[in-house]
């Protein structure tokens, strides 16, 4: 016969375990009946294509060939919530933009931050432009200023430049909300395999 003192260890853990079970219940039932973005139309990327968007990744890469010749590549993900409780996101993202010409070996790289307003609508802030003399990933950048000390005039052309090549409020809205649809889908799928780790074997 075991002794008292491992029964009670063995049912207060069986307690702990169904309460951590309801607990994670509750959780999984609320995502399921708000699906804060999941009901949301996902806009268009229009002419960008998505080259990598793993399900275990919390990033997304899209690549788009403009008609110049010139290679637009996005790559992005999640960062900090953003400062105003009102936006129809709650957090920011981080991105990247790459811009080469066909004839040439260098590229130039945009560091942006994708912020929602309020009501509709993103806006993109150029936070740095790096050139990049090759195409090789141990090529050192050589980082520009920070934009947001630059003109006014300066930072409104390079909104233009990015724009021009289909980077624009409407593809940063489209960006934001499949990266919060991406995060929120791999939260849902954490919660039920926790709770399937958790759950006592018949």
């Amino acid at each position: 016969m075991r002794k008292v003192p491992a029964v009670l260890r063995q049912a207060r853990k069986a307690i702990a375990d169904l309460d951590f079970l309801k607990v994670l219940q509750s959780e999984i039932n609320h995502e399921a009946s708000v699906k804060q973005f999941q009901n949301d139309e996902s806009s268009s990327f229009c002419d960008f294509v998505v080259d990598w968007d793993s399900p275990q990744s919390q990033d997304v890469v899209l690549r788009r060939r403009c008609e110049s010749g010139e290679e637009v590549v996005v790559s992005a993900f999640l960062g900090a919530e953003g400062s105003n409780e009102n936006a129809k996101f709650p957090r920011d993202a981080f991105m990247k933009v790459g811009v080469k010409k066909p004839s040439l070996r260098f590229l130039l790289q945009f560091d942006c931050v994708v912020t929602a307003q309020v009501g509709d609508g993103c806006d993109v802030e150029i936070q740095n432009m790096n050139y990049i003399p090759s195409l090789d990933l141990d090529s050192s950048a050589q980082k520009g200023p920070c934009i947001g000390s630059s003109d006014e005039r300066l930072r409104d052309e390079l909104h233009k430049y990015l724009e021009a090549r289909g980077v624009d409020k409407s593809f940063a809205d489209s960006l934001l909300l499949h990266l919060h649809k991406k995060e929120q889908g791999q939260y849902v799928e954490w919660l039920h395999k926790l709770q399937g780790l958790v759950t006592p074997s018949e």
